[in-house]
């Protein structure tokens, strides 16, 4: 989505200045920007917004599972092959594999509690390192599990350059870049208006004269 706009407006920029541009989207970037709720929520009050589930409904095992020091790691295993790689690698169970009751992934999501519930057995033996580790050497897809927290402290957000600096009606406050880089272009970031602070210049575009203006605000029809 971000690629496509981007290259919309490089095509708006060649037409208006004759100048081309490089597109970059960073795929980082385009999910910090669609966690901008969590990424502002966290940031501002301090509060995490609560998680909705992350299983996935026709695939076990799919979630976040709990480690030894308190963080979550998201495990998806999407093949009965990952299956093997994780029961023989990670879980230290290799009859598990050929066991009827979780050799198949219809066996497992059929049985999806108790799948759950044995790797989470496993999982919250081990330290998240460890386990990512022991994850990684096996082939079992997987990620660590940030809350808002961590995606605002994430290092490559700030190591990317990420973050400026903007004015707004309480103060100065931070916040993110747009994903969308075009080469030699800053994006702008103009300082968050307060209310009705462009109502008059948005209805003097539009055509509409002092005395209108001001029987619309009288009549509280515009801020």
């Amino acid at each position: 989505m971000y690629a496509f706009s981007g290259a919309l407006a490089a095509l708006v920029r060649r037409g208006t200045t004759g100048e081309g541009a490089s597109v970059e989207v960073s795929m980082f970037d385009a999910v910090a920007e669609w966690m901008g709720q969590t990424v502002y929520t966290t940031l501002y009050t301090g509060a995490v917004p609560p998680r909705s589930t992350l299983g996935h409904p026709v695939i076990a095992p799919y979630d976040a599972y709990p480690t030894a020091d308190g963080a979550d790691v998201v495990i998806g295993v999407q093949s009965d092959a990952g299956w093997a790689a994780l029961a023989t690698g990670v879980l230290g169970r290799p009859e598990l594999v050929s066991d009827r009751d979780y050799a198949t992934n219809m066996a497992r999501v059929r049985n999806r509690a108790e799948v759950d519930a044995l790797v989470a057995s496993v999982t919250a033996r081990l330290g998240r390192e460890e386990l990512l580790r022991r994850l990684d050497e096996a082939g079992v897809p997987n990620a660590t599990l940030n809350d808002g927290h961590g995606l605002v402290a994430h290092p490559q957000l700030a190591e990317r350059g990420r973050w400026r600096e903007v004015g707004s009606p309480v103060g100065t406050i931070r916040a993110l870049l747009p994903p969308i880089a075009l080469a030699g272009t800053e994006p702008r970031m103009d300082p968050v208006p307060a209310l009705g602070e462009h109502t008059d210049a948005v209805l003097a575009e539009l055509g509409r004269d002092a005395g209108t203006v001001a029987r619309l605000r009288a009549a509280g029809v515009v801020g």
